[in-house]
């Protein structure tokens, strides 16, 4: 017998299937026609629908699959797995069921893959139910509008781009700008502040180490016992990978409908769109801009349009998304980020050169923007940062000629002084998220002029030496404007009196 080709072959073997008598039905049994690089290529199973799983016996057990190509006369399926046992010949059945995962709270506090295994070295998770990894988003009138405020802890987030339970907000900025310091910190500061949101974190294609040492710091901050994070690895399969951020807003929607509020982080889509390319190229769909197929915006509004306030009626929960995006040199009007920027109700744009700078976070004030967030700001802040994001734009452009400071008219001077104490003062370490009083009060020491002459390198510790002195002699005071409400004349008072004393330690 001569030698065939792959092609002649495949033709050959379904020509034999063809030819087959059996028994079976063939609209729920089918057989491998070829397998590799993760996709299995069935013949048969005429009854299988998109998403649903499908089980290979093979020498070593059953192999799991899901359908994503379903064609005429084959289906294209992606193996949950390794492909190493999967082979032409085998026979193929429905299981009947469409993708699902573990939910509840059973997953509080572990680490899991994809499909809910546990990977943190603990016991095994047994959860009461399953949640469908492709489900349809809630629809209009099933949302509320967002009006609750979900506080990062970090100044310039909550005081000029505030987010609220339900928002979509993204991140985005060029690799090791602070993108994920920024969620980190907002799931510390949900915490610390025992606000009773869930934190789901999805590491898409991270390494093993870094997803380690942010397990390690939620254990420290005491936060894990209320978070999930759901890793993968550059070294797993492009399944696992395309499936990871589903399977994550699959266990948070759980809380969501169960009146409670949950807060998801995808880090990040742009590695997630990489191995869906990867996948659709395997399977042999034409490929559109970039390489991406032409699907890869529906790719991820099926998922972030999954994140909404629930109305009162189903429960009032929420699912707040923040979606982080790596640009290449800024370049934020590439295919990937402006697909995600059009889905999403605001971004926060973080900048290389303020990075580098030493501005951190390093939010550009010009570029970034929360569409929905006013509604739910908290009163107080809002009330003390009207003209915080303004002030600071300008700041920026006029900083370029703070070195003629001698043809400055005065109030151009005084303007620049201003920003640059300003800019200090929204300097913040990453794990130190701040609570209502202490942003509010903060804010209130430098656009009130309080600290107009501390010299622009002594604003944080002006800052620190005005919040604790707050703290020691106001605390009934601090502890009322902590819940929210917009500071009384009394209490504005109270600051302006205890950050004039303490600015004048600080003066040049």
């Amino acid at each position: 017998m001569s030698e065939l080709s792959v092609t002649e072959l495949s033709k050959e073997l379904r020509h034999a299937i063809e030819k087959l008598e059996t028994t079976g039905d063939f609209n729920q049994v089918g057989v491998v026609l070829r397998v590799g690089d993760g996709v299995a290529w069935i013949h048969g199973l005429r009854n299988a629908g998109y998403s649903e799983v499908i089980e290979i016996e093979t020498d070593d057990g059953i192999v799991e699959a899901f359908a994503l190509n379903l064609l005429e006369d084959e289906i294209g399926a992606v193996l949950l797995g390794s492909d190493a046992a999967v082979k032409a010949g085998q026979t193929v059945h429905l299981k009947g069921t469409v993708l699902s995962v573990p939910v509840g709270p059973e997953l509080l506090g572990r680490v899991v893959d994809p499909l809910g295994n546990a990977i943190d070295g603990g016991a095994a998770i047994t959860t009461k139910q399953q949640g469908i990894v492709e489900r349809a988003a809630p629809g209009v009138m099933d949302r509320k509008s967002v009006h609750e405020p979900l506080m990062t802890g970090i100044v310039s987030i909550d005081a000029m781009f505030p987010i609220g339970r339900g928002q979509r907000e993204l991140i985005i900025g060029d690799r090791q700008t602070g993108k994920t310091a920024i969620a980190i910190d907002t799931m510390i500061n949900q915490g610390k502040q025992k606000t009773g949101v869930i934190n789901v974190y999805v590491a898409i294609g991270q390494k093993r180490s870094k997803v380690a040492r942010l397990v390690e710091r939620l254990k420290k901050e005491g936060v894990m016992e209320q978070s999930i994070v759901v890793a993968t690895s550059p070294s797993d399969p492009a399944s696992l990978l395309y499936l990871a951020p589903y399977a994550a807003t699959a266990m948070g929607e759980y809380f969501r409908d169960n009146g409670q509020h949950a807060l998801m982080i995808y880090d990040d889509l742009t590695k997630h769109a990489v191995a869906y390319r990867q996948m659709s190229l395997l399977l042999r769909r034409p490929p559109g801009r970039e390489a991406y197929p032409g699907d890869v915006f529906f790719l991820h509004s099926r998922l972030l349009e999954r994140s909404a306030k629930l109305s009162d009626a189903l429960g009032a929960g929420s699912l707040t998304a923040l979606p982080i995006i790596e640009t290449q040199a800024g370049d934020i009007s590439a295919y990937i980020p402006t697909n995600v920027i059009s889905i999403t109700d605001g971004q926060i744009f973080l900048e290389t050169d303020l990075f580098y700078q030493g501005i951190r976070p390093a939010i550009s004030a010009g570029l970034s923007v929360s569409r929905v967030g006013g509604a739910a700001q908290t009163k107080a802040v809002k009330a003390v940062s009207g003209n915080l994001k303004l002030g600071l734009s300008q700041f920026r452009e006029l900083a370029s000629f703070a070195q003629f400071g001698s043809d400055l008219d005065a109030a151009t001077k005084k303007q620049i002084e201003r920003g640059q104490r300003l800019t200090e003062l929204l300097k913040q370490s990453q794990y130190q998220p701040m609570s209502v009083w202490e942003q509010t009060a903060s804010i209130l020491c430098v656009t009130q002029g309080y600290f107009d002459h501390v010299s622009p390198h002594k604003v944080k510790d002006a800052q620190a030496a005005t919040l604790t002195r707050l703290w020691a002699d106001h605390k009934k005071a601090m502890e009322e404007l902590d819940k929210g409400d917009k500071p009384s004349d009394d209490v504005q008072a109270v600051i302006k009196d205890v950050a004039t004393a303490a600015a004048k330690g600080f003066e040049d």
